[in-house]
């Protein structure tokens, strides 16, 4: 789980990111980067039931957000950032999620 400090909540954040970010794509998700409005980096994850039951969906976030903690590095300047799961993110095993999402964090 990512840390508390490091995590999208509100709504009115997510809004201002999706509609405000320059967005990054690829088969299995999508990037919405923004510049931070705190001092650190925040992620939030949006899955929406066309990737699958809520045991799928909870399955993809879960994956998603164990990558951005394990590779959460000090990001110079902080970004907010807000990734959408594409239905392909459902079927993709953890190596094939893992592969797709790192060259997206890259690429910001």
């Amino acid at each position: 789980m990512l840390p508390k400090p490091n995590r999208v909540v509100h709504a009115a954040d997510f809004r201002r990111i999706v509609r405000k970010g320059r967005r990054i794509s690829s088969p299995i998700a999508v990037l919405h980067v923004t510049e931070a409005e705190a001092a650190v980096s925040r992620f939030g994850f949006v899955v929406s039931k066309k990737v699958g039951n809520a045991v799928v969906r909870n399955r993809v976030r879960r994956r998603m957000s164990e990558h951005v903690r394990q590779h959460l590095l000090p990001i110079d300047p902080p970004v907010d950032v807000v990734v959408r799961a594409l239905p392909g993110a459902g079927i993709a095993d953890c190596g094939t999620l893992t592969a797709a999402f790192e060259p997206l964090l890259r690429s910001r």
